[in-house]
């Protein structure tokens, strides 16, 4: 792990005793350590039941507004009139420059000003899912516009980064020289070095998951704008083409991504995810035969996860091949194996709701909240909550089509706790979205910008600084650190949207800018949130009493006029 010394810090950071935020190697060796007992045979049965949901309402639709304004606050590049983040400014014209290529757009992962190819991928692959399993009540709640935006936005610099077949550029800016500075991106003086993957120096994860995100977004542009949904699976198959031919992991190519976006579970997870998407895309089925004879190879059937990230796919994996094989979208050799994946899938589920075995189950603060380890936890929570959702919906769908046969369930390892009904699996997903909208010890949401009670120091640097518009008075990577870092104060400017790192294993959380293991957001922790604040906003709706309309009058189906091409 990085740290900065009081040989490299600024006066202002050396006094406050300042770690800047180093990469993400502890999260990083984190996973190394999970993956590395995934196969461990399992103990004895949880006892630990969880607790109770909290009834409190939630104005789901408010939070769907917000989050889609967080990625406006996140965009790299030239604005478009249409941009509502007003505290925002162009930035990064030149990325690309000095390798003679465009690179110019996309979005910073973070509080920085780095565009790591990797995690922005995955936040797109996750807003596109997102729309294809919750398009129509995106639609419903008058944002399917602005979801659309937040997905071409990525999309369109993936198409600019994707400049030869079998080359893809996966990194712009460095991030030790980024996170020295404290500096709104209107003013970058970092550098802003471009890395790329090819034949050469191979990047099997970050071409997958790219691959992984255009064959995603392809369905979602295929009724709204069918030219550009060709060109994304275009991309898609191409990238895909390049990640299985020429493998290897992207930080074995590219050192700089090492102390930051390091793939740890390797590519294998990644090439799986490409296929299925390409396959759900495409229909063809040299994708499922891909993902049916590599499932023992490449960790598929093998791996049971705790965890769905950036980083390690595989839980998103199993749940889309079960998917598959619930909805009867295989042929018959391919049974035996989705079985096993759907097993996997259900371990995942299973280890959400606590009842696998002793050790192989997911932490739960006294709150009620997913835990998997300190930096970032709300990650793991947002993504729990949308994989636990549409695979309570797939199980749903599966028993609906059986005809009143047997109602589809989770089974589980632990004694005396057979099954999980799709309701159950349900309840969880629900009670962590509102766990992260306030229903929690502390009563803080920790949605930036919802409730009355949010974060007010988000470690970002270009929110805890005068926005450029106000004063276009350059500041520099010492002045930031002098003038804006050590306040004490909230920031100028509210990153409306952003989900936070959030609170520890006890539910404890310090709103201090420097503590940027809880207080810096990631696009990759707001994106599966879209569909969930969406889906949840019609529930809401259906569950509020209603008045008596008269007889003739007919309701349609929230989003019934306006779908998302599946």
């Amino acid at each position: 792990m990085r740290r900065i010394t009081s040989s490299g810090a600024t006066p202002a950071a050396a006094a406050a005793g300042l770690l800047l935020r180093p990469g993400r190697l502890g999260e990083v060796l984190a996973v190394a350590a999970l993956l590395a007992s995934a196969l461990l045979p399992l103990a004895e049965a949880a006892t630990e039941a969880p607790p109770p949901a909290s009834s409190a309402r939630h104005d789901y639709e408010d939070a769907l507004r917000k989050s889609l304004l967080y990625f406006e606050a996140q965009r790299s590049g030239r604005l478009p009139h249409g941009q509502r983040v007003a505290w925002r400014d162009h930035s990064g014209l030149t990325d690309g420059l000095e390798q003679g290529v465009d690179l110019v757009g996309g979005y910073y992962d973070a509080g920085d000003h780095v565009k790591f190819g990797l995690p922005m991928a995955f936040t797109v692959t996750m807003l596109s899912w997102s729309l294809l399993e919750y398009g129509a009540d995106v639609a419903d709640a008058g944002e399917l516009a602005h979801a659309l935006e937040s997905i071409k936005w990525g999309t369109d610099y993936f198409i600019k980064a994707h400049t030869r077949p079998h080359e893809l550029w996966a990194e712009v800016g460095d991030g030790d020289t980024d996170h020295y500075c404290w500096q709104r991106p209107e003013d970058m003086t970092t550098s802003r070095q471009a890395y790329k993957v090819d034949r050469d120096r191979p990047g099997s994860d970050v071409a997958g998951e790219t691959a992984a995100a255009m064959a995603a977004a392809s369905m979602v542009f295929r009724e709204h704008n069918p030219h550009y949904a060709s060109l994304l699976l275009h991309h898609a198959l191409q990238l895909f083409e390049f990640a299985d031919k020429y493998r290897g992991k992207y930080d074995s190519s590219i050192a700089e991504v090492k102390s930051y976006y390091a793939s740890v579970s390797g590519y294998h997870d990644e090439l799986l995810w490409a296929a299925l998407w390409l396959h759900r895309a495409t229909g063809r089925a040299q994708y499922l035969d891909y993902v049916v004879d590599n499932a023992d190879d490449f960790g598929g059937t093998g791996w049971a996860i705790t965890e769905f990230s950036w980083d390690v796919k595989y839980a998103g994996v199993q749940i889309l091949a079960a998917r598959l094989l619930l909805s009867g979208e295989h042929s018959p050799r391919h049974r035996e194996t989705l079985e096993q994946y759907r097993a996997k899938a259900e371990h995942y589920v299973c280890a959400c709701l606590g009842k696998n075995a002793a050790d192989g189950n997911v932490e739960r603060s006294p709150g009620g909240m997913l835990y998997v380890r300190q930096w970032n936890n709300m990650q793991y929570v947002t993504s729990a909550a949308f994989l636990l959702s549409v695979y309570s919906s797939y199980l749903s769908s599966s028993s609906s089509s059986a005809g009143g046969g047997e109602q589809q369930s989770v089974t589980c390892a632990a004694g005396g706790e057979a099954a999980a009904s799709a309701a159950e699996v349900f309840a969880l997903a629900r009670a962590q979205v509102d766990y992260v909208l306030g229903s929690n010890p502390r009563g803080m949401s920790y949605l930036v910008g919802y409730g009355a009670r949010f974060p007010a120091r988000v470690h970002h640097r270009a929110a805890s600084i005068v926005p450029y518009k106000h004063s276009k008075e350059f500041i520099g990577c010492a002045q930031g650190f002098d003038d804006w870092f050590i306040r004490k104060g909230a920031n100028p400017n509210v990153v409306v949207g952003a989900i936070v790192g959030g609170p520890d294993r006890r539910d404890r959380f310090r709103d201090q800018r420097e503590n940027y293991m809880q207080t810096e957001a990631c696009t990759y922790n707001t994106a599966p949130m879209v569909g969930m604040f969406a889906m949840l906003n019609r529930l809401a709706r259906d569950e509020a009493p209603q008045p008596p309309r008269p007889e003739a009058s007919s309701a349609s189906q929230p989003g019934g006029e306006t779908s998302v091409n599946r």
